[in-house]
């Protein structure tokens, strides 16, 4: 397969315009089959570009406006139709695109997609994932973070066949492991909503490996954990806010004497390995999985490589074909679940 082009919103994240431009730049010339489409006001777009705004597989779709990350989000929808995010995603609906990726706000990108690309069949309400770093593995898909903060039992299913789903056909990992986010192992704990979700999971045919506490989230017991949105959103905040104090305060301990500097300067291989495994940003971005079209949501305080990572991620996804299979093999699911 040749180039797959994703639409990239330029204007969206708290370093817009500069680091998506800049990861767009960067994701282009490392992978000669990445083909970038940038979503913004063309003359801003073209002088961060330079002389890369003659690059052929890097092209620009006119976009005046911008929504704001504390717009409501189905009203700044309605009200900026041509604002650089819901523009990115008519690139998709429109067939000038593969994927869509943004930073900005992220009810109003749900709800860009809701109201351009629809929903998959079948599937109540689409899902924000993200992908949070392990201690012993390659990290854990967690969903919902944030897009449903009252589900139903029946959600909680779509989204664990979803994740599933994603991380066998774009992860290419074999039958994984899905769990359900709990306040204890046991399966009767939590309230009866969840205790629903757990009998259901146990009679899906999915690997589920029962409930997983907090504590054990980012231990690799499951590839894939369910949970409602109000609850995923404060872990993703609150592991992102532990990583990010935690790694600051070794820096600042290792640079503290020339003994620490000494250790620091031992240790640095094995540190160098941690701060990678904890930095969101080289996860790029996450799906909304659910919508019928891929559309990746990228941290609001991405940077460059974070842009870039998000759209090699982005491409590989599409150009595999792999929401495709996903659609039918839901489809499927589908029907052995009586959804």
């Amino acid at each position: 397969m040749g180039s797959v082009r994703i639409a990239v919103d330029a204007m969206g994240g708290d370093l817009a315009p500069e680091a998506p431009v800049q990861g767009a730049i960067a994701a282009v010339e490392r992978d000669p089959e990445v083909e970038v489409l940038l979503v913004g006001p063309p003359d801003r777009i073209g002088a961060l570009l330079g002389p890369w705004s003659a690059h052929p597989r890097i092209g620009v779709r006119p976009a005046d406006e911008a929504i704001g990350m504390n717009e409501p989000p189905v009203a700044a929808v309605r009200r900026k139709p041509n604002s650089s995010m819901v523009q990115a995603v008519r690139a998709v609906k429109e067939g000038q695109a593969a994927a869509a990726i943004s930073a900005g706000n992220t009810g109003a990108l749900m709800a860009a997609g809701l109201l351009w690309i629809g929903r998959i069949q079948g599937v109540e309400r689409p899902a924000l994932t993200a992908i949070l770093p392990s201690m012993v593995q390659w990290g854990v898909l967690v969903l919902d973070v944030g897009a449903n903060m009252d589900p139903k039992p029946i959600h909680l299913v779509q989204y664990a066949v979803m994740g599933a789903l994603y991380c066998e056909e774009a992860l290419n990992l074999a039958q994984p492991r899905v769990g359900l986010l709990n306040v204890g192992e046991e399966a009767g704990k939590g309230p009866p909503a969840i205790q629903e979700v757990h009998r259901r999971l146990s009679e899906s045919g999915l690997r589920f490996v029962g409930n997983v506490e907090a504590r054990e989230l980012l231990q690799g017991k499951a590839d894939v954990v369910v949970c409602e949105g109000f609850v995923g959103n404060v872990v993703l905040k609150l592991t992102e806010g532990l990583a990010r104090d935690f790694l600051g305060e070794i820096r600042a301990i290792a640079s503290r004497t020339v003994w620490t500097r000494w250790a620091g300067w031992v240790l640095r291989p094995g540190l160098r390995r941690m701060f990678e495994r904890l930095d969101y940003q080289a996860y790029g971005g996450a799906p909304l999985l659910g919508l019928d079209g891929i559309v990746y949501k990228c941290h609001g305080s991405s940077e460059a490589r974070a842009f870039a990572a998000a759209i090699t991620v982005a491409h590989n996804f599409a150009r595999k074909a792999a929401y495709e299979r996903i659609r039918a093999r839901l489809g499927q699911a589908q029907e052995g679940l009586g959804w």
